[in-house]
This record gives C-alpha cells, sequence and structure tokens, in this order.
C-alpha cells in the first residue's frame, strides 16, 4: 500500500503567509522592474503628477513653517508619502466621494478644497468646513478608523443610486487595529459597495511601531476576513500606486465591490507637530534607508530619464507653490474671528432658554 502524502502544518501556513507579494513597477533608483505595472499616462499626465508630488511636499515644509510661527494649528506632515497619496488620488474622477484622515490635506485640495480653507481647518476656525457644493469629500476626520465606516455608507449609496462612482478613504497602520477599520470594510464587503480603501503603513502609530498592533504578517490580508481582494504595494512609488488603484477602481464600480490596498510608505516627519518627538522612537538607520526610497527622487529619476523633467522645471513649481500658500494663508488671515455666541447659536435649531441666556451675556461681552 503506497505510503500516505502528508504536509505539516508550518507548509500550510507559508503558503497563506506568501498570498500577499508586494507590487512595485519603479525600484529606488527610478527603474522599472515590472513593465505590466507601468500605467498608460500621457507625458503630459505623468508631468502633471510629478507637479502634484512636489507641490506636496512644499506644502508640507511651509505649513511646518506656519505651524511654528503660530500661524496654523493642528497639522500632520506627510513628507514621504507623496506617491501613496497624491499618486492614489490621481486615478480616481471628481465625482468620486473622498473620506480623509486628518494626514490626508493634500488629497482634499487636490480633489477641490481651496487651500485657504484647508489652512482654516488647521486653525479650527469653521469656515474651513464649509466647502463647495461641488466638492464630492467630508472633512478631515480626527477619530482614528471612523472614515472607514462613513466610507461604507457613502459607497453604498453610491451604488444603490447607480452610481459610476466610488467612495475613497485613507487610514494609516494604527488606524486598521481600530474596530471601525473592521466594521467599515466588513459592512462594504457584504453589501458589495463602490469603495476603495487605504492603508499607509508608514510603519508607527504615532510612537507604537506596527509589530506591536498586530501579529499579522501584512495589513493588506486583513482584507481576507471581510471577503474582499486585499494587495499591498509600494508606497514610495508612484507608478504601481496609480495603476493598482485604478485597477482596484474599475474593479469596485463594475459591481465586484470594495478593494483593501495597503501602501508601504513612511512619513519623514513627526506624527503630527503637537509634541511628538519620532528620534524617540526611530532610529538613524531607519530613516535613511527610507530617504534612500524618496518617492520624489524615484520619479524624478524615471521622469528625466524620458526628458520630461528637469530642476529648472521643479524650482518653477516649487516657486509657483510658494505663492499659492502665499496668497492662501493672507486669505485664510482675512476671515473674521470665531466667536463664543456664534458656536452657541449652532448648537440646536431650536434654541433652549438655558442657550438663549448664554447668547444673550456672549453677545453682550462681544460687542464691547
Amino acid at each position: 500500500m503506497a505510503k500516505k502524502k502528508t504536509i505539516d502544518f508550518q507548509t500550510l501556513l507559508d503558503k497563506v503567509q506568501s498570498d500577499f507579494p508586494m507590487y512595485q513597477a519603479l525600484d529606488k533608483d527610478g527603474n522599472v522592474v515590472n513593465e505590466a505595472l507601468v500605467p498608460d499616462l500621457t507625458d503630459e499626465e505623468l508631468v502633471e503628477l510629478m507637479t502634484r508630488m512636489v507641490w506636496s511636499r512644499v506644502l508640507d515644509q511651509r505649513s511646518t513653517a506656519l505651524n511654528r510661527q503660530g500661524r496654523l494649528g493642528f497639522f500632520a506632515p506627510t513628507a514621504g508619502q507623496e506617491a501613496s497619496q497624491l499618486a492614489s488620488h490621481f486615478a480616481f474622477e471628481k465625482e468620486d466621494v473622498l473620506l480623509p484622515g486628518y494626514r490626508d490635506v493634500p488629497q482634499l485640495i487636490q480633489h477641490g478644497l481651496p487651500l485657504s480653507q484647508a489652512f482654516l481647518w488647521s486653525r479650527g476656525h469653521a469656515a474651513g468646513n464649509f466647502y463647495p457644493e461641488d466638492l464630492k469629500a467630508l472633512p478631515p476626520q480626527i477619530i482614528i478608523g471612523a472614515q472607514y465606516v462613513q466610507a461604507a455608507g457613502v459607497a453604498l449609496g453610491l451604488k444603490m443610486r447607480k452610481k459610476p462612482n466610488v467612495a475613497f478613504t485613507y487610514t494609516g497602520d494604527g488606524g486598521s487595529s481600530q474596530g471601525d477599520f473592521y466594521e467599515g470594510i466588513n459592512f462594504a464587503g457584504a453589501y458589495k459597495a463602490n469603495a476603495v480603501f487605504f492603508i499607509q503603513n508608514n510603519g508607527f502609530a504615532i510612537s507604537t511601531p506596527r509589530d506591536k498592533q498586530t501579529a499579522a504578517v501584512t495589513l493588506a490580508q486583513k482584507a481576507v476576513a471581510a471577503g474582499i481582494p486585499g494587495i499591498q504595494v509600494d508606497g514610495m512609488d508612484p507608478l504601481a500606486m496609480y495603476t493598482v488603484t485604478k485597477m482596484a477602481r474599475d474593479w469596485s464600480i463594475a459591481g465586484n465591490g470594495p478593494v483593501l490596498i495597503e501602501a508601504m510608505t513612511y512619513r519623514y516627519g513627526a506624527h503630527t507637530l503637537s509634541g511628538d518627538d519620532p528620534t524617540r522612537y526611530r532610529s538613524k538607520d531607519m530613516d535613511d534607508e527610507w530617504v534612500a526610497k524618496d518617492p520624489l527622487i524615484r520619479f524624478r529619476n524615471y521622469l528625466e530619464a524620458k526628458g520630461l523633467w528637469n530642476e529648472e522645471k521643479e524650482n518653477e513649481v516649487i516657486e509657483q507653490t510658494k505663492e499659492e500658500i502665499k496668497v492662501a494663508i493672507a486669505e485664510a488671515d482675512k476671515q473674521p474671528k470665531q466667536k463664543v455666541s456664534d458656536f452657541l447659536k449652532s448648537m440646536f435649531e431650536v434654541q433652549p432658554q438655558s442657550i438663549k441666556e448664554q447668547i444673550e451675556i456672549f453677545e453682550a461681552k462681544e460687542s464691547k
């Protein structure tokens, strides 16, 4: 009798864990390593994508300076994440609905939010949330992971209305440990809603390293529990990010349901400028390793080899962005200061007597 073939449990586990490779189109030097993931973008579109990424890096630098001058409030640095943010956003349409987290202001501005309003939002001014009617987006979510639940609801609404659009949202690796993350992808998966979910895995939830958050080998594989596709992408590679996002969007609006994309990226700065010191939990060697993978350097090398980019063009974008920021912050400065009485007036549609009395008290103080 032939001996029965056996397989040990570790072999089974290795097979499961190996099903989530990281997809990449460009290596860290800007060389094509996977032609299949190079998108069919025109030269003009490639230049526009690079322009947006350089714009985002300058916005990060100038916002940091403005914060330190006391001219901005809350700010979450974005340098290093230009590909995971702007290249993914480049694959969506104006009618797609963006539900950003607090680090996703660059995508929100590119989706149509005036820069001056983004600055007002940073200051905590209510006017920063008064969006243009044609802007398909919600204000940045501060509650970690809550945007995933909101995106699931918006996505189901798009499907029920038979809209050829998706809801798309971002969170960090820390957000993928939240209950809202699982509830959002599970609900969207159950109803095959039109959604694309992103995890921007920058390695740390504030100071907590990713391996202390979850035992999962990848974050992309968390999609399996919700019955939806999960894919891991080199988040420092703009071409791979664009291509995979575009495919995910097309897949979702075709009625196949949502997709979860894990972008392997890195934030060069602090978690926020509200007291975080990344030197306390990240080493210089780690920083250097990721700086060598910089998405701007990678994409710049690729475009220069094609004759589409040069130092003069980049400097032009930098100067234009600085001027845009200068004008926007001046516009934000013109906004009247907020009043306590205004906050009270917006609390209730029908004001109870106690609130009416407080409004009178504060209006009297404010008029002096």
